[in-house]
């Protein structure tokens, strides 16, 4: 709660856009969250909340419909929101992974389950590169792609739009995002910079 004891006013930092976002923000134990973090590699920013505050500066960039962008946001908001919670020991349960944890709490305010997905494995594109190109497990990364396009459906740009505002901050790497934009089909890919 370090940050909090500073006085960080985190309505003015996020900058709610929708009655939803200002009712999550609301809640303490999602503020807990929100207030974890120190600078690590992927994120120099450090607490949670400044994350968000990037990947909201991401979306800004998009041109999208509104209910895309309500969509994104609200993803964004909750998706490393409980990475205080998540158990990280060996062998991994990833029954309790950030991004799952992140959903069961979303699903409290909301029964939207494109976003509820797209929270949920937010990571999963990255996991699927690393097991691919870093361990060379070619066979159980592409069962788990078609199991996450399977889960997807119809959502494939959605998730994409989501995987490259998450991806294009801090000082993460950009290689699972160039995979995914060379290799994953029905994509259209977007230039947040250009």
């Amino acid at each position: 709660m370090r940050a909090e004891l500073q006085g960080v006013d985190l309505d003015k930092v996020l900058q709610p856009e929708t009655p939803l976002e200002r009712l999550i923000i609301q809640d303490k134990g999602f503020r807990r969250g929100l207030l974890w973090g120190v600078p690590r590699y992927g994120h120099p920013e450090g607490e949670v909340y400044k994350h968000i505050r990037d990947v909201f500066d991401n979306i800004d960039r998009l041109q999208i419909t509104q209910e895309v962008r309500a969509r994104l946001r609200l993803v964004a908001l909750v998706h490393d929101s409980f990475k205080h919670k998540e158990d990280k020991r060996k062998p991994r349960d990833w029954s309790k992974h950030h991004g799952v944890l992140a959903r069961q709490f979303l699903a409290e305010y909301t029964d939207d389950e494109v976003s509820l997905t797209v929270t949920e494995t937010h990571d999963e594109a990255y996991y699927i590169w690393r097991l691919k190109k870093l361990y060379k497990r070619e066979v159980e990364g592409e069962q788990r792609l078609i199991k996450l396009l399977s889960r997807l459906g119809d959502n494939l740009q959605l998730y994409y739009l989501f995987f490259k505002c998450d991806t294009c901050t801090g000082d993460k790497i950009q290689s699972p995002l160039r995979w995914f934009e060379n290799n994953i089909e029905g994509i259209e890919i977007v230039d947040l910079f250009g």
